[in-house]
Order: C-alpha cells, then sequence, then structure tokens
C-alpha cells in the first residue's frame, strides 16, 4: 500500500480484509453450490424413477384388469360346444 494516502488507514485495511476474505471463501461457496445442485439433481432422479415405476405398476394393473374382465366375459359353455364339433368333424 502506497503511503501517504487521503485514505483512513482503517478504511483501507477494512476493504482489504473484505476482499480477502471474499477470495478465501469463493471456493468454499463454490463447492457448496456444487453440493447443493448435485443433491438436487440426484432428488429429482429418484423422484422421477419413483414416478415412473407407480405408473408402470398402474399400467400393468390396468391389463391385468381388462384381461380377467374378458375372460369373466367369453361365453364359455358355447365356446366349448363349437370346439366339440370341430373335434368331431
Amino acid at each position: 500500500m502506497a503511503f501517504p494516502t487521503s485514505v483512513n488507514n482503517q478504511i483501507t485495511d477494512s476493504v482489504t480484509q473484505v476482499g480477502v476474505t471474499m477470495l478465501g471463501n469463493a471456493s468454499a461457496i463454490a463447492m457448496g453450490n456444487l453440493y447443493q445442485a448435485t443433491a438436487q439433481a440426484l432428488a429429482n432422479a429418484a423422484h422421477n424413477a419413483t414416478v415412473a415405476q407407480q405408473q408402470t405398476n398402474v399400467m400393468a394393473q390396468a391389463a391385468t384388469t381388462m384381461g380377467v374382465a374378458i375372460l369373466y366375459s367369453l361365453n364359455t359353455r358355447a365356446t366349448g360346444t363349437a370346439t366339440k364339433k370341430i373335434q368331431k368333424s
């Protein structure tokens, strides 16, 4: 620092200390931001995986329900009679 200056030495010292503190904390703040962003991305990925699994389970349940409904709606007596007639031919 050049002497003498027209600014009070305490002011220049405090400004210098703030600058040094900011430079010293910059890497820690950057790493904190990186960790926070990574945690957010991983949480979003886990949430998306959970939602996809739930939707898959809903689709599988709907397909099973439709399959069972179709099986119950078939006229088994008519199908059996037709099958017997075909086999006798």
